[in-house]
């Protein structure tokens, strides 16, 4: 029997299933198979208005807070689907709209809200520091009215379907800063125009499961001055925003997942009849579940 829940939002999960019912089980499967992105589900998560619900209204989006936000992630991963393909673009855009200009939220919120830009990528991570991020070593050199990008970044998702990204790079050298995590900036980078000018090489990092993920080299990379968000130096406070909301959301997906599966297999376990009798009815079965 399916376990009864009591849930907050009724309305948007109604309306998110809605949705995911268009896309069963032999749209993903195909994905997969395929090693493909979702390009149909996304579009049509895009133009109902999920993806832009943090953002607020007057940029397009829909003004609403985290927790609706968590539900549109658990919902696509408990009705069968992968949240990993967007979910970049729940919380990258915080960074910016808690630390970027008017002028740059007036210019990137409503396509991104619309779906016209996609902001789905972070480059944060290096192959030499890992998560240890205060050991950064892409830097960023103002020259004049330009910022010129050189180093590397690795595990960067979803940058094949993205047009921005945001990017840390350190701005002052390691040895000038009172603070390991001060002298490190963020900036938004067009990530098409960046590939065209040479500054940018986009390397696909082939993985075990169908996760686009990409190996990053800058190479004298130039970023106009106003690419940067927020004030210089002060780009690893700013980045913790979005990775905070980041987390928050994929526990929220790992819900999901586990709805999934616990529906699933107590549909199966009382389907699979041996010696006589369905193994739900079994302990050895149902204690894991």
């Amino acid at each position: 029997m399916p376990i009864e829940r009591h849930e907050r939002f009724p309305e948007m999960r109604d309306a998110l299933r809605d949705l995911c019912s268009r896309f069963p089980d032999e749209y993903f499967l195909k994905i997969d198979e395929q090693r493909g992105y979702p390009e149909a589900f996304i579009k049509a998560l895009t133009e109902a208005g999920w993806l832009s619900v943090m953002i607020p209204q007057e940029y397009g989006g829909s003004g609403l807070g985290l927790a609706e936000a968590s539900v549109v992630m658990e919902e696509i991963n408990r009705c069968g689907g992968n949240a990993g393909a967007c979910h970049g673009q729940m919380y990258n855009m915080s960074t910016l709209l808690r630390h970027g200009s008017e002028q740059q939220k007036q210019l990137y919120m409503p396509k991104i809200a619309s779906g016209e830009w996609r902001l789905q990528s972070m480059a944060v991570t290096e192959p030499t520091t890992g998560t240890d991020t205060t050991k950064l070593k892409t830097t960023a050199v103002k020259k004049g009215d330009r910022y010129v990008v050189n180093g590397q970044k690795v595990w960067i998702s979803r940058l094949q379907h993205s047009e921005l990204m945001i990017l840390l790079a350190r701005t002052t050298p390691a040895d000038r800063v009172k603070k390991p995590s001060e002298g490190m900036s963020i900036f938004i980078v067009d990530v098409k125009q960046a590939q065209a000018s040479g500054g940018l090489t986009v390397k696909p990092i082939a993985n075990m499961v169908n996760h686009e993920t990409n190996e990053l080299f800058f190479d004298d990379l130039e970023l106009p001055e106003d690419s940067l968000i927020g004030e210089e130096g002060k780009g690893f406070k700013y980045i913790l925003t979005g990775l905070n909301a980041e987390r928050t959301l994929i526990a929220a997906e790992c819900i999901g997942d586990g709805y999934w599966f616990i529906d699933r297999v107590s549909k199966y376990v009382s389907e699979r009849v041996v010696f006589g009798r369905p193994i739900g009815q079994n302990q050895g079965v149902q204690f894991p579940i």
